[in-house]
């Protein structure tokens, strides 16, 4: 790799930034793939890009058909003074059909796969995939999705009027929610549907495209993870007409409105459950998993009523987990005429998708793994419900195994995404827990976050990639803010979330500034009469700014929503890449601090065109040796080169 600076540096003294740009490159993006699905048979003819500087004599296609290894020739396939193109035909074998380059340099060959280039032998786990299943529907990736936890978002004039039930400890909407303890899943601050009806103005000034609710299902905790009943809207939402008058006000917006459902459980309160316990003969005890003398089995007190003992979500006695070898199960979430799934994807509801909590383990026990199968038929009855519906999983960490491209469209991209951008912009000395990991979030450099982000998105063909659900939080974690700790590097982070490959997801709050330990502290109220004051300490209107303008962004730039991605620098405190189309290139700089400075080559930029700054105020200059791109931080640019 070559290495460069500028003549002159801003900031302390430090090791020179890396430029990638001299490597050759593939993605599965237009540029260098169809965008359509083949058919198994199909011929699709893939491209790869090979600078000068790479000393490339010949490239072919390595691919892996019915288990054998083989190496098809490549042709030249364009090119210019600074770069060469090559093509070649990959046939479809099998439903994903792997294949990576052999490139043909002095002294020996490299292969160039999902991670890079490499002089050594490598695995096939990161070989770049033909797909025949088809992606995720367009709008899932389209424009931004905003995450609300309904308890926490807002209240409608009817809230005062509900009692609260006997496992709630009422709470002021401006009270600090709990961050540990039996009140963090008890203390209710009464949100409800109405009330975020009466605030999508808020959302379409966002840019939201999709709305995503956390459970609507009654429960016994303000989260409804643990759901009573899957045949009605909990009450305290305001029930299923106020569900339905969401889901109009949603669409009528152009908007999408996606659920989330407990696939791998129930609550202990759940009315199957309770005639589990009550009658053995019961069909309701096939749904669930009993004593098998594995881990997390709940041994209920006898002396105060119990009944059998059975196996928990991670031995939360009020999760039981349901039994996916039971047909009976199959029958009532997935495949009958009413079933969960299909139900609430009809009117009046039309739901355009689920997110499915707990996915890594649904259908998961010991030696049995139903997974798969599981997310086929979820996605299957989805599709026949909803031509272009989708189905997004919760996997906490590398979920490539469950992503085959058949089942979940795409996953919550916390192992791709949120770790390692946390991990690159925390500060040093930061003492917020690192999600499930007994540490703080770790200071690590550019190149640590690179390599993950690359790893995670090699083993997953790109159509997934391209539509991960990235997130800097959740319901589930610590609040951005409270991590970075900086207005300006939440700006570096949110800048990092609307130009990288997938799907911004944004948890309601954040676009404001909401602080959060972990997450249950985390789920804060919106504070929406400061927001009516024109800002607060819990509504800064500077960050919703940044929010603002970087959603629109990404809205009216095709590279940023479907391009590719080249990374092109990498220093301890900054990186930069490229995201391209067959029409559009577009240069994003993030620094996290004072960093040397790069100058980057010149034919980047369209000829006769200069820099066309879309975001930010890191400076990009063309000079007659190239781009030179400052050295400020924290800061970020977006710049259009052609």
């Amino acid at each position: 790799m070559t290495t460069t600076t500028t003549a002159s540096t801003t900031g302390p003294a430090a090791r020179p930034a890396r430029t990638l740009l001299d490597a050759p490159h593939h993605d599965g993006s237009a540029l260098f793939a169809p965008t359509t699905t083949p058919a198994l048979g199909d011929e699709v003819t893939v491209r790869v890009r090979v600078p000068k500087g790479a000393a490339v004599r010949d490239v072919r296609v390595r691919t892996v058909r019915d288990g054998e290894p083989r190496l098809l020739p490549a042709r030249r396939d364009g090119g210019d003074a600074h770069e060469d193109w090559y093509a070649a035909d990959v046939v479809a074998h099998h439903p994903v059909t792997s294949y990576r380059f052999f490139l043909d340099v002095p002294g020996g060959y490299r292969w160039l796969d999902g991670r890079g280039v490499h002089d050594r032998e490598v695995p096939d786990a990161a070989s770049f995939r033909l797909s025949t299943h088809a992606p995720a529907p367009a709008w899932l990736r389209d424009g931004l999705a905003y995450q609300v936890f309904p308890d926490r978002f807002a209240r409608s004039a009817a809230a005062d009027g509900r009692p609260t039930p006997e496992w709630a400890v009422p709470a002021a909407w401006d009270d600090e929610p709990a961050g540990s303890g039996p009140l963090a899943g008890t203390q209710l601050f009464g949100g409800d549907l109405d009330g975020v009806v009466g605030h999508l103005d808020h959302l379409q000034a966002l840019g939201v495209r999709t709305l995503y609710l956390t459970p609507v299902f009654p429960g016994r905790s303000n989260h409804r993870y643990d759901a009573a009943t899957f045949d009605q809207v909990d009450p305290l939402l305001g029930g299923d007409a106020a569900y339905a008058r969401l889901a109009r006000a949603v669409h009528a917006r152009g908007m999408r409105l996606m659920g989330d459902v407990t696939t791998n459980h129930t609550g202990e309160g759940h009315e199957w459950f309770a005639r589990a316990l009550a009658d053995p003969a019961s069909p309701e005890r096939d749904l669930y998993l009993w004593d098998d003398g594995g881990p997390d089995v709940v041994r209920p007190d006898r002396s105060g009523g119990g009944g059998d003992p059975y196996v928990g979500w991670l031995g939360h006695g009020s999760l039981p987990k349901l039994d996916w070898a039971a047909d009976e199960t199959w029958r009532r979430m997935v495949t009958g005429d009413d079933a969960v799934i299909a139900r609430y994807l009809r009117e009046p509801f039309a739901l355009d998708g689920w997110r499915v909590d707990v996915a890594n383990m649904t259908g998961r026990r010991g030696s049995a793994d139903r997974t798969h199968a599981v997310a086929r038929a979820l996605r299957a009855r989805i599709l026949a419900e909803r031509p272009d519906g989708a189905l997004v999983a919760e996997h906490f960490h590398d979920a490539a195994g469950d992503l085959a491209g058949d089942g979940w469209h795409a996953n919550m991209n916390y192992a791709g995404f949120t770790r390692p951008a946390w991990s690159w912009l925390v500060p040093a000395g930061s003492d917020v827990p690192f999600l499930d990991l007994p540490v703080p979030v770790p200071r690590r450099p550019a190149a640590a976050m690179v390599e993950t982000m690359r790893e995670v998105a090699a083993l997953v063909p790109w159509g997934v990639t391209a539509t991960q659900w990235n997130m800097l939080g959740s319901h589930d974690t610590p609040r951005l803010r409270s991590i970075v700790g900086s207005r300006e590097l939440v700006e570096v982070a949110a800048t990092l979330l609307f130009t990288y490959p997938g799907a911004p997801v944004v948890f309601a709050g954040d676009e404001v500034g909401a602080t959060g330990t972990n997450g249950e502290h985390a789920r804060t109220t919106m504070a929406w009469d400061q927001a009516a004051r024109g800002g607060g300490p819990r509504w800064d209107t500077a960050t919703l700014d940044v929010y603002q303008r970087l959603s629109a962004l990404r809205s009216a730039s095709a590279a940023l929503r479907d391009g590719g991605l080249r990374w092109a620098v990498v220093h301890d405190d900054a990186v930069a890449y490229l995201r391209e189309t067959p029409d559009e290139r577009v240069l994003v700089v993030l620094a996290r601090a004072p960093w040397p400075g790069v100058r980057l080559p010149g034919h980047l930029l369209a000829p006769g065109a200069e820099p066309e700054v879309l975001y930010g105020g890191v400076a990009v200059r063309a000079t007659a040796d190239g781009l030179d791109v400052a050295g400020d931080g924290p800061g970020v640019a977006v710049v259009r080169l052609a």
